[in-house]
């Protein structure tokens, strides 16, 4: 203990160096690896002991990648069995995903010459067909699990969105939308409830989808917040009987196209003043006030408000409290621009398969993430009387 104390009061006394957080973090690593296999041997190093269960042998290294950068480890080894640190394993979920998709693309030979190089890179060309096989299915097993999981309560608040992606199918390449649905129950807490492939955005594919979600037992939705996609209102209306929030932003940047270059952020700050207001009434009142003004100089852009009013404005309905979430599907971008930087280390997937494989992969993460905060999405006190059970939704009683 001695020693450790000295090494470390060593490492403090860098200060500011530039690599001090990677040595501190290269220091815990050693000493958790020391108590690991000090455990494993029932004695501590060089000790004799008639409990000894097992000696050491020797080191191996091994580059950890972290956010500091590039650690440096020796890992233990031992003379009977093997030990590797449970810091370092297992693997997290989507990057088994990610590298199945690749190996898969590889054996296939449809991989692009980024995933050559990638497979390369990770030591994987004797991989054999058998060997992706099975880590495809241990995947796929996981992955199905967790998208075709029963749906608990109510959900008041569902987001939908939309990203494409490039697949193979017979033998060409197609662009696949991959369409996410994240909900907010009456706990306060977010979850991905399900995700989908396509090839087409008509009515009958949006209704599928939410049946499918609705068979698993989503049910007490008020409010659907998505892009203006199409038939996607019409099977919400038909399959949920809730309201539809068009995305302010994604209006927002269909209404500037018809404002002039030089009138964009007038008109964006003016139309904006709509949702500066209090309440839905002020708010729809502001807003037609707008619109005619618009009207004799910016004739389409006042009769897109017209025709949007009531979608993009429907927010305004709920409560204030949640209304900064609720306009947009804003909370889906971060999740969205994770399955784009994925999904363009493998270019083209070799088929639909692999897309569910990799993205399911990664909202199965993501939803775990969301599960262990300790912060609720939204607050319980405002969110429980949004549920259409009466027990959930009683108000508190009076002091």
């Amino acid at each position: 203990m001695t020693d450790d104390k000295i090494a470390l009061r060593e490492l403090l006394e860098k200060g500011s160096d530039a690599s001090f957080l990677r040595e501190m973090i290269g220091f815990a690593a050693e000493r958790l690896m020391a108590l690991e296999t000090e455990g494993l041997c029932n004695a501590a190093p060089g000790e004799r002991s008639a409990d000894r269960r097992n000696q050491r042998n020797g080191y191996r290294d091994r580059d950890w990648q972290t956010r500091a950068g590039t650690v440096e480890l020796r890992i233990p080894k031992l003379r009977q069995g093997s030990y590797f640190p449970g810091f370092l394993e297992p693997r997290r979920m989507a990057e088994k995903a990610l590298t199945a998709v690749v190996q898969e693309a590889y054996i296939q030979g449809v991989s692009t010459r980024s995933v050559d190089d990638l497979v390369r890179a990770m030591g994987m060309e004797g991989i054999s067909k058998s060997q992706v096989s099975r880590l495809c299915a241990d995947i796929d097993e996981r992955v199905q699990s967790f998208l075709t999981r029963p749906l608990e309560g109510d959900w008041p608040y569902i987001w939908l969105d939309a990203t494409y992606v490039k697949a193979r199918r017979d033998h060409h390449i197609v662009s696949v939308a991959v369409i996410v649905a994240v909900g907010v129950n009456t706990d306060g807490r977010r979850e991905v409830l399900g995700m989908t492939v396509g090839h087409s955005e008509a009515e009958p594919f949006w209704v599928e989808f939410l049946r499918s979600l609705t068979r698993r037992g989503l049910r007490g939705v008020k409010l659907v917040v998505s892009d203006a996609h199409e038939g996607l209102k019409a099977a919400i209306t038909k399959v949920l009987s809730a309201t539809w929030q068009r995305c302010r932003v994604h209006f927002m940047r269909n209404a500037m196209a018809h404002a002039g270059k030089t009138q964009r952020r007038i008109v964006s700050a003016w139309v904006g003043t709509a949702f500066a207001q209090n309440d839905a009434a002020t708010a729809r009142k502001q807003w037609r006030h707008v619109a005619d003004e618009l009207r004799p100089r910016v004739s389409k852009l006042a009769a897109l408000m017209d025709e949007a009013e009531a979608d993009v404005l429907a927010y305004m309905s709920f409560p204030a409290q949640h209304r900064v979430k609720l306009h947009s599907t804003n909370p889906l971008e971060r999740l969205n621009g994770e399955i784009k930087r994925r999904s363009d280390v493998v270019g083209i997937f070799p088929n639909e398969a692999a897309v569910i494989r990799l993205i399911g992969a990664l909202l199965l993460e993501q939803n775990d993430e969301w599960a262990v905060q300790r912060a609720r999405y939204m607050s319980l006190e405002t969110i429980a009387p949004m549920s259409d059970d009466p027990f959930v939704s009683l108000p508190a009683l009076a002091a």
